[in-house]
């Protein structure tokens, strides 16, 4: 597990948005634990190097964009966790297809994203990213694909665009925790592996921000979209 969690924490330094994706899929492709084990794991680690982001980087919201962002991603979050509790406890099979396919779908949204729009998507567009966002945050803790394919897409600048999602997966996650601690689904088990991994995040990311690779771009999309794909097939054969 801590080696996942290396390979996951590099490669959310990579693209900034891959560590739950990676870490849910191929913990459960390889059944190291539960799917929903696995996805409270990826919330506390995420809330960690959320809180580490924001106390070394400086904070400057857009209120016109992450208003409606967060509005629709916190409903969201409690519908996926309904969806994660029913589907964990009667479909289980289902619920490996079902995010086999999303991993599936992230791979190749990635691989698609190669320009930008002339001028900004409405305020439609972030309420339906921030609710689908919201939804996979809560049924795999992986909030990133919708927001991140519609975000990247603006005119907007880089800096920008991962303060935001920084934010409203911030909220996502403490929403989530908020449902999950109070109905007893964070065992202490899943306590004690996020704690051991935390030591691993910490240093992947310290490691990286002073010995960044010199990757180009689209080779660093090609090695998370195969990793993503390979966990998504993974999770698709399993279920079936």
């Amino acid at each position: 597990m801590a080696l996942l969690v290396a390979v996951a924490s590099f490669c959310q330094n990579l693209t900034g948005f891959a560590f739950a994706l990676i870490f849910v899929g191929v913990a459960g492709a390889l059944r190291l634990m539960p799917i929903a084990d696995a996805a409270n794991v990826a919330s506390l680690l995420s809330l960690v190097n959320g809180v580490v982001y924001l106390r070394s980087h400086p904070f400057e919201p857009r209120w016109d964009l992450l208003r409606p962002l967060l509005w629709s991603s916190v409903p969201g979050v409690v519908l996926g966790l309904a969806l994660l509790f029913w589907l964990d406890g009667h479909a289980l099979g289902g619920l490996r297809m079902a995010l086999g396919l999303v991993v599936m779908a992230c791979a190749l949204l990635l691989l698609l994203q190669k320009r930008r729009r002339a001028t900004s998507s409405g305020a439609a567009a972030l309420w339906g990213a921030g609710l689908l966002s919201g939804v996979l945050g809560g049924l795999f803790s992986t909030a990133g694909p919708p927001i991140v394919y519609h975000l990247y897409r603006q005119p907007l600048p880089a800096s920008l665009v991962r303060q935001c999602l920084l934010v409203t997966f911030l909220a996502c996650t403490l929403v989530r925790l908020a449902v999950v601690i109070p109905t007893g689904q964070l065992p202490w088990h899943v306590v004690w592996a996020s704690a051991i991994a935390v030591p691993v995040v910490a240093g992947v990311t310290w490691l990286h921000a002073r010995h960044p690779p010199q990757l180009p771009v689209r080779v660093v999309q090609w090695i998370v979209c195969a990793l993503l794909m390979l966990a998504g097939a993974s999770l698709l054969a399993s279920g079936l």
